[in-house]
């Protein structure tokens, strides 16, 4: 007889009331739940293991676990920045989207099983047996061998084989690299015991058909700059401050996304650290996003996965050659390619525009920032076709301007991050898109040498303004919950 996945007694009553509650009531159990004392914490966690017991991976990347459990930590941090009430209100998008997940109709009625792990003669042939597996699609035949190496390996030494198999398949759709590795941070948020259930949708994904295509121009540069015996610096420092910003501002400037992986190469076998290339991406990843003139609220991830793969890059035990690739591939995902051919000619924003911006005092400036998304215009959605299509509105420009001149001034950053905070609670369109660039902005601009860090700050006024007023059924009925 199959079994169910069992959680603990403490977590198993918060996973049902997730897993069984009627769509319609999810807000109003949850929160009275987190008004009765049940941590945030463990809310996240419940909510997690509850679309990954309860909830199916359809074909794609839209629906199931994915994109809940990816955006957990953005969800955590987010709702611990918040006070009073409103700290509640990022619990409640994330469990509302868990709860939507496991009851629509191309997800589920589903339950994740108890598996057996199942040992192929050994680490060294269970490993390869995993990655044969994952040549064949056989998914359900690597979920197998992945419980046995979580329990007989060293948890990253198994991520770091998972992620040798997720980074090449990011240039068939980016998600094959960012669901594994945000359910690799997400366990830093939650705990990880969690580990083998949380990654088993992960693994699975990871897995299946279709195999990763050769990537001989990346191998090419692998070889010709002899990047794993020339890069021997992990942490930068102030010396690399003019490599960096320049390595940055070629970026931001570049027409071809093809050049990006040679600039990174090139930089890296000349001494450039990993941290002070990752950085340098950071900073070319928000140029680029503040030239793209996407309208499309899910089109983040030039930003968002630039932030992954710089937590990943100083992540320790992971690989030499795995931090490369995470560098190297950048690029390549087709939703980060596909902003090559939808952007303005640089510099972006145009600097005599903001020059001639009438002067405001910073709380005056910071209330029409705010006001500017407000204002956005409302999508005719009768005239969507294709979301990957959609181009921003000239309003979202006035956003961007507006930014621009509140950092250029010298004016908080923290209090404008802060506000974009509370914008972004209002969110439930972009299915933790919008979440998850919030967080990468909040942690790029605490991470990124000054002047360029103030890109990160823009770029997530702009999001808010693209996003703003998709979606906010969620949102509305939370207010109607909230005392403050």
């Amino acid at each position: 007889m199959q079994q169910t996945i069992q959680y603990s007694p403490e977590l198993e009553p918060l996973v049902r009331m997730i897993e069984d509650t009627p769509p319609t009531q999810i807000l109003e159990r949850t929160m009275e739940q987190l008004r009765a004392g049940v941590p945030m914490t463990k809310m996240l966690t419940a909510s997690a293991l509850a679309v990954t017991r309860s909830s199916d991976l359809p074909p794609g990347h839209h629906g199931g676990p994915l994109h809940p459990v990816a955006g957990l930590h953005a969800i955590n941090m987010l709702s611990q920045r918040l006070e009073g009430e409103q700290r509640f209100l990022p619990i409640l998008q994330h469990v509302a989207l868990s709860n939507k997940h496991i009851h629509h109709p191309e997800m589920g009625p589903y339950v994740l099983l108890n598996f057996k792990p199942l040992d192929a003669g050994g680490v060294e042939a269970t490993k390869a047996a995993f990655l044969h597996s994952c040549t064949r699609g056989e998914s359900n035949k690597a979920d197998h061998f992945f419980l046995w190496l979580w329990q007989n390996i060293p948890h990253i030494e198994a991520f770091d084989l998972l992620m040798s198999v997720a980074i090449p398949k990011n240039v068939l759709d980016d998600h094959y690299f960012i669901y594994p590795a945000f359910t690799w941070r997400a366990l830093d948020d939650i705990g990880r015991e969690h580990t083998a259930v949380l990654m088993r949708p992960a693994v699975r994904y990871v897995a299946r058909f279709p195999k990763a295509p050769s990537s001989p121009e990346v191998e090419r540069l692998i070889e010709e700059y002899d990047l794993l015996n020339k890069v021997t610096r992990q942490t930068t420092g102030d010396d690399e401050t003019a490599a960096i910003g320049a390595l940055g501002e070629a970026i931001r400037a570049t027409e071809d996304f093809a050049s990006i992986p040679v600039m990174f190469a090139k930089a890296l076998a000349e001494g450039l650290s990993l941290d002070g290339t990752a950085e340098a991406m950071s900073i070319g990843a928000a140029g680029l996003f503040m030239r793209s003139l996407t309208g499309n609220p899910m089109d983040v991830h030039l930003h968002t996965s630039a932030n992954l793969r710089r937590y990943l890059v100083g992540l320790e035990g992971l690989s030499l050659q795995n931090k490369i690739l995470s560098i190297l591939f950048w690029h390549t995902g087709p939703e980060v390619k596909s902003t090559q051919r939808r952007m303005e000619p640089p510099p972006q924003p145009n600097p005599e525009v903001i020059a001639a911006l009438p002067w405001m005092s910073e709380d005056d400036l910071l209330a029409a920032v705010c006001q500017s998304i407000y204002d956005q215009p409302p999508t005719d959605w009768s005239k969507v076709s294709n979301l990957g299509l959609m181009r921003a509105v000239p309003e979202v420009k006035f956003t961007i301007n507006l930014a621009t001149q509140y950092m250029g001034l010298g004016y908080s950053a923290e209090k404008l991050m802060n506000r974009l905070g509370t914008i972004v609670c209002r969110d439930n369109f972009t299915e933790m898109h919008a979440y998850k660039h919030h967080q990468a902005i909040v942690e790029e601009y605490a991470a990124t040498r000054a002047p360029w860090r103030d890109l990160h700050v823009i770029a997530g006024a702009q999001a808010a303004a693209i996003s703003h007023g998709k979606s906010m059924e969620n949102y509305t009925g939370a207010m109607d919950l909230l005392h403050d």
